[in-house]
């Protein structure tokens, strides 16, 4: 198959891009380049909110589109614009950061939506791909961790765990969280082109259970090699904080969690990580390779004074 990935040499790009290659597609990555390209792809080097660079792919024929680097409608609509009208499937990877605060958990796809959410362009883009009949799937992950992540979730507190052996808390740690593995989210953003029923719908995709930010924090000191009593957690208020904000703390401060019984239902999928597993290749393969690096503390400051 012909394979137009945007944005393809950076965290989830890169995984689905390796599995990829491994199945022999002709692929082609459009990025602005910054990341070396993997070998047997050929590179599109442009930013994806230029139109000229976007007019590189105009009328180009592909089977299938994965838009790993999407945020708002506009960018999809142009980029539909653009290439020729000739994919089978245009793969999207949108975020469960959609869904409004609900005191029932988990979320489910119809969960309410927020429309203040800063990911609000992730959901107008979905309702668009709806109404223009476009053959589409997309993904909503919570926060996806694994080897490569440039976002700070696991690493936010490798770091503090293996120099410092201290940790900020919210509260008493009990609010809910959930992580997916990107390995497993990659599996499935290929997996899915298999199954018809996949075809005009929406995913939550994440591992299988929640964890208390607590209980996240203890599984993270035990991949990172220590016990509970060789670290110490710093609670502040964290009802005094925006809970959807991640300058302070790299979690949300309010329950998160969706359910994924649609997702192993429909694409007889199941996650190939538990949240331990997981933890630990990322702080093998990634974390244990950097454990020199100094690392930035500025926003503990928002969290206690240390």
């Amino acid at each position: 198959m012909k394979i137009l990935v945007m944005g393809g040499t950076r965290f989830v790009g890169k995984s689905l891009v390796g599995k990829l290659l491994n199945q022999d597609h002709d692929i082609d990555i459009f990025t602005r380049g910054n990341k070396s390209n993997p070998e047997n792809t050929n590179l599109i080097k442009g930013d994806r909110n230029d139109i000229e660079c976007i007019l590189k792919l105009q009328n180009n024929k592909y089977d299938v589109i994965y838009d790993i680097s999407g945020r708002e409608v506009e960018q999809t609509k142009i980029l539909i614009d653009n290439v020729a009208d000739s994919f089978q499937r245009y793969i999207y990877v949108s975020s469960a950061g959609v869904y409004s605060e609900n005191y029932e958990l988990p979320l489910s796809e119809d969960s309410l939506l927020d429309p203040q959410s800063r990911h609000k362009g992730k959901f107008e883009t979905e309702n668009w791909l709806i109404e223009q009949k476009i053959p589409f799937t997309s993904f909503r992950p919570t926060y996806i961790y694994g080897p490569g992540n440039y976002n700070k979730i696991e690493n936010w507190f490798f770091e503090r765990l293996f120099q410092l052996k201290k940790v900020p808390i919210p509260g008493d740690g009990s609010l809910i969280t959930q992580l997916g593995h990107v390995s497993d989210l990659s599996d499935v953003m290929i997996k899915c082109l298999d199954f018809d029923k996949s075809k005009n719908n929406i995913y939550n995709c994440s591992g299988e259970k929640g964890i208390t930010i607590k209980g996240l924090i203890y599984m993270c000191a035990e991949v990172c090699g220590l016990k509970k009593n060789d670290i110490s957690l710093n609670k502040f208020d964290y009802e005094k904080l925006d809970p959807k904000s991640r300058k302070g703390f790299p979690i949300r401060l309010n329950h998160y969690q969706t359910d994924i019984s649609k997702i192993k239902n429909d694409l007889n999928w199941e996650p190939k990580f538990d949240l331990f597993s997981g933890l630990k290749d990322s702080f093998i393969k990634d974390y244990q390779f950097k454990k020199d690096n100094k690392f930035d503390r500025t926003s503990d400051s928002v969290l206690f004074n240390s």
